[in-house]
């Protein structure tokens, strides 16, 4: 797309390899704004798109951040990811770095309705799956939680600040074998702001808790490494639905 490829990595959440691939990288904290800002200029980026998730716990965990978190906050009076990510949108775009929809970039990770699988859907998966989808969009729009895992027309666990994986694994233990993963996006989605994702972590988390379904927003939610994740599932008998 003629784009150079100026990547930020944030300590702790990306990926290693992200430096051998990016025609220019740099490793930052997740609270050194005005270096990222320095960085992002010094490379003449004007637009940036946020990729991948900041883990929300780390609010808690960076004492440099609980520092900074009053000044990106004060005209915030929460610490939701959607209100943390807008004040850096704010922040960036006021540099002259504007935060720009990611959707173009990653279109053919974007699934039509249906079964990706070849394992079908049982009608007690079904139900779970329809069970679930107005009760997480409710939460989704809440800025609560963007999946939820159900068994049995049962709510076994909300995605919390864990993130989806941590979830998935945790409704294993309480429930045992034969969840189901319902994950949408928010009725109202800036795709600018933590578009939720599904992708082969997913997969493998479902395995690991003994999952039995994975069903997720079409045309909203990317399916990343879809290939691989939908070979994998079809090996341990695990249904994936695009609804």
């Amino acid at each position: 797309m003629g784009d150079a490829c100026v990547v930020a990595g944030i300590k702790g959440e990306a990926e290693n390899i992200l430096a051998e691939r990016a025609e220019n990288f740099e490793w930052f904290d997740v609270h050194e704004i005005s270096h990222l800002i320095a960085f992002f200029k010094k490379n003449h980026v004007s637009e940036a798109v946020f990729a991948g998730k900041i883990d929300h716990r780390i609010i808690y965990k960076s004492e440099e951040l609980s520092k900074t978190l009053p000044v990106l906050l004060k005209t915030a009076k929460v610490r939701t990811p959607t209100v943390l990510i807008q004040t850096a949108i704010q922040i960036l775009g006021k540099q002259g770095i504007a935060i720009i929809d990611p959707t173009p970039f990653i279109a053919s990770a974007f699934c039509e309705e249906g079964i990706l699988t070849e394992t079908k859907l049982s009608p007690k998966v079904e139900e779970d799956i329809d069970f679930g989808w107005k009760i997480v969009r409710q939460l989704a729009d809440s800025d609560i939680g963007q999946t939820i895992i159900v068994k049995g027309k049962a709510i076994v666990a909300v995605e919390g600040m864990e993130g989806t994986d941590e979830a998935i694994k945790r409704s294993g233990e309480l429930a045992g074998k034969g969840i189901v993963v319902v994950k949408v996006s928010r009725s109202s989605q800036d795709p600018r702001i933590d578009l939720p994702a599904v992708g082969l972590e997913t997969v493998k988390s479902l395995i690991l808790a003994g999952g039995e379904a994975l069903g997720f927003e079409a045309k909203k939610i990317p399916f990343f490494q879809k290939e691989e994740a939908i070979s994998l599932a079809d090996s341990h008998g695990i249904s994936i639905i695009a609804k």
